[in-house]
């Protein structure tokens, strides 16, 4: 997953009581004998802190990753939840931070060699760096906020896709099960209220993915927050198509007609091929009705084969147009 090698970020306070508990043992290291060796002492003090908290520092910019290689669905998520903005300009602060302290340890250690006063110099070079940490402080915590939300983002493959929309009880999770023949992965997203379903199956050695969005796709898009509505968005990035499940039985609480509005909302929202499947044909309740492309039964079992091939159909002749419609930018890098 993208995001998984960031590691916690850690508070300035954090960061400097580690910096000079290590340049102290760094001292201690150190037989002094004299004059020269209490010089040495001291200069090994301040570049040990100095290393320490450059290195880490550094470590928190390398461990992000270039927003410019994120793939434009990981891209726009992460701009909905933290603000790509925003990161960079922390990831820069905490850059500029950690050459300044490198910076500052060249500079005070040529007045060390040159001064009688070791000590004071390197105090005077530990009170510059601290303040430097000090001062980025809001950014170490902006990182560290931001990753703990990032890493929650399931992983979410670069294959093709079936992005699984309708309301509840429906069948999109039966319908995920069946093809999958597995239990499909349960992870969360930071915008929903539930879990998100990610199958995959292979057909002909290539693998596709299956995503069912509860808190997203399954009620109108005036209930929806802005982030929910911009995670929608979103979604248009994957190589996808979107399966509309319809309940004509109505069992599951919601009339033909409401999920038929329902509907117009996401063919509105996507652009993406759509297709339309009424569920539960093996209820004696099931209506037949004008504006769907296929029926079929998750309980039972009939019609799924026949909406995957539709699916995959679908799935290839979107790959045969995305040379023309795509932007010559990849989606997935």
């Amino acid at each position: 997953m993208i995001f998984e090698k960031i590691h916690t970020v850690p508070t300035s306070d954090e960061m400097i009581d580690k910096a000079f508990r290590r340049a102290a043992r760094a001292k201690a290291g150190k037989q002094i004998t004299g004059r020269v060796s209490g010089r040495k002492a001291e200069e090994s003090m301040l570049l040990t802190a100095a290393n320490v908290l450059s290195d880490n520092l550094a470590n928190v910019v390398r461990r992000f990753p270039n927003f410019d290689d994120l793939p434009r669905f990981y891209y726009e998520l992460t701009d909905i939840l933290v603000g790509v903005d925003d990161l960079r300009m922390s990831l820069g602060s905490v850059d500029w931070a950690s050459g300044m302290i490198h910076d500052i340890a060249r500079e005070y250690v040529g007045k060390m060699r040159k001064s009688r006063d070791a000590i004071g110099i390197r105090k005077e070079a530990f009170g510059r760096m601290a303040s430097i940490i000090k001062s980025i402080n809001k950014n170490l915590v902006m990182l560290n906020d931001a990753r703990n939300v990032l890493r929650k983002l399931p992983s979410v493959h670069d294959e093709p896709t079936v992005v699984v929309a309708g309301y509840p009880n429906v069948g999109k999770s039966s319908f995920v099960s069946a093809i999958t023949g597995a239990n499909p992965e349960v992870a969360s997203y930071p915008f929903t209220t539930k879990g998100v379903t990610i199958g995959h199956f292979f057909r002909d050695n290539d693998r596709y993915q299956v995503l069912d969005t509860p808190g997203l796709l399954d009620r109108p898009m005036a209930d929806r927050n802005d982030i929910e509505l911009q995670a929608i968005t979103a979604l248009k990035y994957l190589d996808a198509v979107v399966l509309f499940i319809l309940d004509a039985s109505e069992t599951c609480g919601y009339e033909i007609s409401d999920q038929k509005r329902m509907l117009d909302e996401v063919k509105e929202q996507f652009d993406l091929p759509i297709i339309v499947v009424a569920n539960k044909a093996d209820l004696p309740e099931f209506k037949e009705t004008d504006f769907v492309d296929m029926k079929m039964s998750t309980s039972t079992g009939e019609g799924i084969d026949p909406v995957v091939n539709k699916l995959l159909d679908m799935i290839d002749e979107k790959k045969k147009l995305q040379p023309d419609e795509e932007s010559p930018e990849p989606d997935f890098i």
